[in-house]
């Protein structure tokens, strides 16, 4: 819609030229919403449909008040007609809903009836209902920024405000004043729950009345004037204001949930037959009829074009190649920096030494300097003099200024789900973020890890996240529950994702830059009892980079090969030095990288020494240590002399007490043990 706010709209004072429009929009994106279920039963696809009928009025006044030159939209499942105001054609919705390789939001690789168009800023979000929220935070902030004029605008359903992370959002976005419209379509339902199971207030929106910078707007979602009005109002408010609106239209959902519901096991004959009486499209051409701006021969010249336009869209749609199975590796991850100035990742630089803590703070601050649309945030990150619990971050904020060095609410989630939402706005932005302060306590936010790591293959390579993870990680500090854990195991079995778990202080330094130079995700985890540890401090030289994938062979020996990287790297050496004096020669593997892992240099030793131990810090049972002895057993079983030896917790949390942390976490004296039990096989 044009930016000059009309006064009002009324069935009045809209031109017919405009009516015309509206009503063959809606009428086309009903006989689609109608038609969908047939391409299911005729094994065609839409197999996941959410009909949007009964919500015609605020989603048609979404697409009508988003601009793609200026706005970000994030609609949700139900947003159909949405996405087709909006401007996506007939063709393009019925290509996402049968999953075809020209479907314009993924080319298949998602969901049925979830519509985007990237290019258009029309986002593609994923199945967990209301988690883009955190998306249309992260890219309003961009937006306020960079000082673009536009708005950022989320919508679902009132049920998803039950979410964390819906909360977060609008915490978030009301405490940054940041330009963003959440629109709440409340239907009563999420899918058989009634509303009044998921809050106590009749309507989710006054849930929060009473947060700061923030405006409420009710409208009656099922009518096109009033929801056209609200929207209007909201958009105004928020440019002019700067302020967020929550948006909450009232609507009815006439059909079942979706197509894999059965809404008359829930709902009575005279609730279905009731929310038919309220149908949107009905009451909208009762009003062109009832003040004469259109005749009943008008009308169904309109509806008559309307068909016409969906069964031309069909035939066009059914044409469109299928997506080419080969291809389901493209989009997994994209290409990363080379870091080629040292290509093995190794150097001879002599000089003064640098802690693990100091090269992470140096290289942070490089980049920084280096490119300006770099930006870092998570817990307790930026307060006066402090840098975070480590004081990795100290002094960032005194230099780079507090709109690119900040602190962020105790929500794992948003930290991730803003994260990906800024990098969305420009592709030069990279984001580093510390994703919670200890690696333990970033499981809130695994459900945006989640939806981040497959943003990239979802879209088709439309969109990838581009930011670094970093993550304190590991025991030996007597920390205990959530402060000990290890995590890159579980972390692993999710494809979409880089993982580096350095050790001494110039791998840190080489892959961090390295992270942060590249496109896509990265978590960098730290291991944090090494911080401040000699044994960790090397020389670093200037602009240092590491390649991913690309393992460093810290000891060479011919006896055993002992692979393992983060805290144990110390102790396998320490280990390695005391097998020596017994006459056994043990070559040291330090993987630095996990994914991508650098096979080639762990099936070469092993050929060679015909004898391999995993040592890692992460429990034994399910760590990362068996996907390594797998490869090994899988492709190079003929060269083993033994089976392969792992060395690492116990199956138990970490205790507390330090007499039970060095009963569970592995130690020298556990490795040696483990080594002389392997060569005498």
């Amino acid at each position: 819609m044009s930016s000059i706010y009309p006064k009002i709209y009324t069935i009045k004072n809209v031109d017919k030229e405009a009516l015309e429009k509206w009503y063959t929009t809606l009428v086309v994106g009903r006989k689609l919403d109608e038609r969908a279920p047939n391409y299911l039963k005729q094994a065609i696809g839409w197999s996941y449909h959410a009909p949007y009928a009964g919500h015609d009025g605020i989603q048609f006044a979404i697409g009508q008040h988003f601009n793609k030159e200026t706005d970000h939209l994030f609609p949700y499942y139900r947003d159909m007609m949405t996405c087709f105001s909006a401007g996506l054609t007939a063709e393009e919705i019925i290509l996402n809903g049968i999953s075809k390789a020209t479907d314009v939001a993924g080319g298949g690789r998602h969901m049925s009836n979830h519509f985007a168009k990237p290019e258009w800023n029309i986002h593609n979000v994923s199945s967990c209902t209301g988690n883009h929220d955190l998306h249309a935070v992260g890219v309003a902030r961009a937006m306020k920024y960079y000082g673009q004029k536009g708005v950022s605008i989320t919508s679902h359903g009132e049920s998803s405000t039950s979410e964390g992370y819906v909360y977060e959002a609008i915490n978030g976005a009301s405490r940054e004043k940041l330009p963003v419209i959440f629109v709440l379509q409340d239907n009563g339902y999420g899918i058989s729950v009634p509303k009044h199971m998921q809050t106590a207030n009749r309507k989710a929106a006054n849930n929060f009345s009473g947060f700061k910078n923030l405006r409420i707007i009710h409208c009656n979602g099922k009518d096109v004037f009033d929801s056209m009005n609200a929207m209007a109002e909201a958009k105004k408010h928020v440019l002019e204001v700067g302020e967020p609106v929550i948006l909450q239209a009232n609507c009815v959902r006439i059909e079942s949930h979706s197509n894999s519901d059965r809404h008359e096991l829930y709902r009575n004959e005279f609730e279905r037959n009731y929310v038919r009486e309220y149908d949107p499209l009905a009451k909208f051409k009762r009003m062109l009829l009832k003040y004469n701006r259109f005749t009943e021969d008008e009308l169904l010249a309109i509806e008559e074009q309307a068909t016409t336009i969906v069964k031309d869209a069909h035939k066009k749609a059914l044409k469109a190649p299928d997506p080419d199975p080969s291809t389901i590796f493209d989009f997994v991850m994209p290409e990363p920096y080379p870091a080629n100035k040292y290509p093995d990742g190794v150097h001879q630089a002599e000089g003064d030494k640098l802690k693990l803590v100091e090269a992470i703070n140096k290289t942070l601050k490089e980049e920084f300097r280096s490119n300006p649309d770099t930006f870092i945030w998570g817990q307790d990150v930026a307060n006066k003099e402090k840098g975070g619990a480590f004081n990795v971050t100290k002094g960032m904020q005194q230099e780079f200024g507090e709109k690119r060095v900040f602190s962020a609410p105790i929500a794992e989630d948003y930290i991730v789900g803003t994260a990906n939402g800024m990098s969305r706005f420009n592709d030069k932005i990279r984001i580093v973020i510390e994703g919670a302060e200890f690696a333990d306590y970033f499981w809130p936010a695994m459900e945006q890890y989640v939806d981040s790591s497959h943003d990239y293959w979802r879209s088709n390579g439309q969109f990838v996240p581009n930011m670094t993870i970093r993550l304190a990680s590991g025991g030996y500090i007597g920390g205990g529950l959530y402060h000990s854990q290890n995590i890159e195991g579980a972390l692993a079995t999710i494809p979409g994702v880089r993982i580096v778990y350095p050790t001494f202080a110039d791998d840190a330094a080489g892959l961090l830059r390295t992270a942060m130079r590249s496109r896509g995700m990265t978590v960098f985890m730290e291991p944090k009892a090494l911080y401040n540890s000699p044994q960790a401090a090397t020389v670093v030289p200037d602009d240092f980079e590491v390649p991913f994938g690309k393992a460093r062979i810290r000891r060479k020996g011919a006896d055993v090969t002992l692979i393992t990287y983060g805290n144990t790297l110390i102790y396998s050496l320490e280990a390695a030095e005391k097998l020596a004096e017994e006459g056994i020669d043990v070559e040291v593997i330090d993987l630095r990288s996990i994914v991508p892992l650098d096979k080639e240099t762990i099936l070469s030793s092993v050929k060679k020494t015909n004898k391999v131990m995993v040592v890692h810090e992460d429990k034994v049972f399910a760590g990362f240590g068996s996907e390594i002895t797998s490869i090994i057993m899988e492709e190079a079983f003929e060269f083993l002399d033994a089976p392969v030896k792992r060395v690492g917790s116990t199956y138990t949390p970490v205790g507390f007490n330090r007499i039970l942390e060095k009963a569970i976490l592995p130690n020298a004296e556990k490795i040696v043990a483990a080594a002389k039990e392997l060569v005498a096989f």
